[in-house]
């Protein structure tokens, strides 16, 4: 069977030209010419046929020969604001595998105890991208700029109840002095729930004082298991028992 070839066109619809990075891979790498059909992903839930009708060094021109809108494949949304580890790799596996599970939104957080606070977005947002392709999805996640956790916690809920709105809000932590519940446990207690955000700390953890401003805000105190995970591998495991 002749290999697909999947390209991201965000503007496919419109403009009927491969974005330059797609463009140079399909000519340069993998040798395209004029009449070989491609596939096409908008990530805004669209999938397409098509076929190259003009190629160039940094110009591939194609025409549309079948759209497949997509319904989504989970829901509820599933957002995910982690500290990023001080090993830059991990996180970029961590976004690779998020996104193969399927996640809609990763916010890398600056906490009290965080190792790193910078990251390159613009990296995470290629390796989600290639993420992406591979694993035919058909919407791009959105990657966010480093943000302090108390503004995001701010930005994100109400003061009361634990569901801001639709929203279920939960914070990963480590601290047996605050009761804890089961993270799955508490996805599957809110099936009402269109949006869930799961906040998970650095290495050190949250402070306890970030965590009980969390729950101050609304944040429901959960637990991803019993084993003491590294960042990376936390952040993966509560994007899989977000999945209901």
């Amino acid at each position: 069977m002749k290999e697909q070839h999947f390209f991201y066109a965000p503007d496919a619809a419109s403009i009927p030209l491969l974005p330059e990075d797609e463009a140079r891979h399909a000519t340069r790498v993998l040798r395209l010419r004029v009449g070989d059909a491609i596939s096409l992903l908008d990530g805004k839930g669209t999938f397409y046929d098509a076929e190259l009708t003009e190629v160039s060094n940094h110009r591939c021109a194609f025409r549309i020969t079948a759209t497949y809108p997509q319904q989504p494949e989970w829901q509820p949304r599933i957002h995910l604001a982690i500290a990023p580890t001080k090993i830059n790799e991990r996180m970029e596996w961590l976004v690779e595998k998020a996104v193969e599970v399927g996640v809609d939104t990763i916010t890398p957080l600056d906490c009290l105890f965080s190792e790193r606070r910078t990251v390159k977005t613009e990296r995470w947002k290629r390796i989600a991208l290639s993420a992406v392709k591979q694993s035919r999805k058909a919407w791009l996640p959105e990657i966010e700029e480093m943000t302090a956790v108390d503004e995001f916690i701010a930005g994100k809920c109400q003061q009361s109840p634990a569901i801001a709105g639709n929203n279920l809000l939960c914070i990963c932590h480590c601290y047996n002095e605050i009761e804890r519940q089961p993270f799955r446990d508490v996805v599957e207690a809110h099936p009402e729930a269109s949006d869930i955000t799961v906040l998970v700390g650095p290495e050190g953890d949250f402070s306890i004082d970030e965590v009980r401003r969390a729950l101050d805000a609304g944040f429901i105190s959960v637990t991803l298991g019993n084993s003491r995970l590294r960042t990376e591998t936390a952040g993966l495991v509560a994007v899989v028992q977000a999945h209901l």
